[in-house]
């Protein structure tokens, strides 16, 4: 148990009601979770504001009860504490209740639209390959040293987060490697954790729900870079149109990596295959079971991390020659016709543009590619168009599906993401709302050597219709239509 005064150390303070030498049982943001003795951290969210639930909260027992607006009549024997940002407060309250574990391991987060996950589970398999013991907070898995829990969120809510770091840390983890979602950042749910790294692979198309303009989704993600100490590094994508602007005002550490300008860490695709790709990587050959340009991104920026973490550079290229893509990112699976079948996440207008460019790099044109895919319910509805247009575009012929449609329809969906098909493509394009028979026609529809991709769901293993979680995986379904029994 911790008391107050130990847990508001390093937090911005405003007004406080009461002793701070009050035992603190535990911390919670949502009142369902107080019990006696709690601390209560009344935050607005995106839905609901955690002030309206301060009553409720000292009813199921807490303590203590942290805001940004102090209640007209105050309770006796309750402890209030005002503070500018209780989401801040939060994070630094979490950080605070584990003994700040950040700080005995070194960890390095990475941001941008797409590749996340891939970087940040390839420093961990990487890590793990030298002999390190590795934490891995990613959108599909956490990882304590070998011990793994199935992920919820990009970047999970500051006590998740802390309560995995400190798991780590008494497991004697030395690096962490996790995803910096735009929400994260911008919810303050980084805060309290001491990066040593920070990486950013690009910048396109993605959440504009939320963040409602680019300029703001970018300006997010650029406010992480801001905040890192000078004791860290930073590494950014030159080649992307923000790269430079990320690093603008950053007192870390700046590297730079790419495959076209003059940076830091550069690399060049020597040879690309359907089973791997040969890179020339600072003037030495690495071949790699991962494929695609933007994986010969994502490999370079691996590259440049484990340097800057002090790694040396032979036995950095002989160790990643093992490594594996992410699940749901760009997976095999050969069919027993001769079909070849790929899954990935790609659920972006850019991740859809750049698997489907490195699939076209590959292929010899004498076959086909078919692509299944749609567009998520509830989400950024600009994007369905685009997404529609860019796989017409690019595929031989396209199968566009319900993703996860949640309270929308999704013939509505489907319908939007058509719009977006250029007239002269139209013939080319069907709609089948149930995903697996989208994926069974889309087998149907290939030939001996065609090339079928199943994308937007990745690692997923559910669908969501309405309010209903129905178990489906993609690769499953693929699998099942290429190699039926």
């Amino acid at each position: 148990m911790k008391t107050l005064k130990d847990l508001l150390y390093g937090i911005s303070l405003e007004r406080v009601e009461g002793s701070t030498s009050a035992t603190i049982t535990s911390i919670a943001f949502d009142s369902r979770k107080v019990s006696e003795g709690s601390m209560f951290i009344a935050v607005r969210g995106v839905q609901v504001d955690g002030h309206d639930f301060i009553d409720r909260a000292i009813e199921n027992g807490a303590s203590v009860i942290v805001v940004e607006e102090i209640p007209a009549i105050l309770k006796t024997g309750i402890v209030y504490v005002q503070t500018h940002c209780t989401r801040e407060a939060l994070s630094m309250i979490a950080a605070n209740y584990y003994g700040n574990p950040s700080k005995d391991m070194r960890v390095v987060g990475v941001t941008g639209t797409n590749g996340k996950t891939t970087v940040a589970t390839l420093l961990y398999q990487l890590f793990t390959e030298l002999g390190y013991s590795c934490g891995l907070l990613s959108t599909v898995e956490v990882r304590v040293a070998n011990k793994t829990f199935t992920a919820t969120h990009t970047t999970p809510d500051p006590l998740q987060i802390q309560s995995y770091i400190a798991q780590m840390r008494d497991a004697g983890v030395a690096y962490c490697f996790m995803e910096v979602s735009s929400h994260g950042i911008d919810q303050k749910r980084a805060k309290g954790i001491q990066f040593n790294g920070a990486l950013f692979t690009n910048l396109s198309h993605d959440h504009l729900d939320y963040h409602k303009d680019f300029a703001s989704y970018r300006d997010v993600k650029k406010s992480w870079f801001d905040q890192l100490p000078k004791s860290a590094f930073a590494i950014s994508n030159i080649d992307d149109k923000n790269g430079a602007v990320m690093l603008q005002n950053t007192v870390a550490k700046r590297r730079f990596y790419g495959l076209h300008s003059l940076c830091d860490y550069k690399a060049s695709v020597v040879e690309m295959r359907f089973d791997g790709m040969l890179l020339r990587v600072e003037g030495k050959e690495l071949w790699t079971r991962l494929t695609g340009r933007f994986n010969a991104y994502n490999l370079l920026l691996v590259y440049g991390a484990a340097i800057e973490l002090g790694v040396s550079e032979d036995e950095l290229l002989t160790a990643m020659t093992n490594l594996q893509p992410a699940p749901g990112r760009l997976n095999w699976v050969n069919g027993a016709n001769g079909v070849y079948g790929v899954v990935d996440f790609a659920h972006t207008p850019d991740a859809l543009e750049n698997v489907l460019d490195s699939i076209n790099a590959i292929r010899t044109h004498n076959e086909s590619l078919i692509t299944v895919v749609g567009c998520g319910g509830d989400k950024d509805r600009a994007k369905r168009p685009k997404m529609g247009a860019i796989a017409a575009r690019l595929s031989s012929k396209v199968i566009i599906t319900s993703d996860n449609p949640r309270s929308e329809d999704p013939k509505l969906i489907a319908d939007a993401m058509f719009e977006g098909v250029s007239v002269e493509h139209r013939s080319k394009v069907f709609i089948q709302l149930d995903r697996a028979e989208a994926i069974r026609m889309a087998v149907a529809l290939a030939s001996p050597g065609d090339v079928v991709i199943v994308a937007g769901k990745g690692h997923e293993t559910e669908q969501i219709i309405g309010d209903k979680r129905i178990p489906f995986s993609d690769y499953e379904q693929l699998s099942n239509s290429l190699n039926p029994r």
